[in-house]
């Protein structure tokens, strides 16, 4: 799953690409939640994005969950 940095709001919010044509560099990430655990505790997603300050990974998280 393609995911990227949604810059227009003060938490950066992440979120799923599913279309793949979201402007903005993205990240791939398994549609998995130990990958989806695995990447929020080794801080994977600001490096990846290249991205500071805190992320909103709600989004992602929901659809994740969603599709198990």
């Amino acid at each position: 799953m393609r995911i990227v940095a949604i810059q227009a709001t003060a938490p950066v919010v992440v979120a799923p690409d599913l279309r793949r044509t979201l402007p903005g560099r993205g990240a791939h990430l398994h549609p998995d939640p130990r990958c989806l655990e695995l990447a929020r505790r080794r801080k994977a997603f600001g490096r990846a994005l290249r991205t500071e300050g805190p992320l909103d990974l709600d989004q992602v998280i929901d659809h994740v969950i969603q599709n198990q």
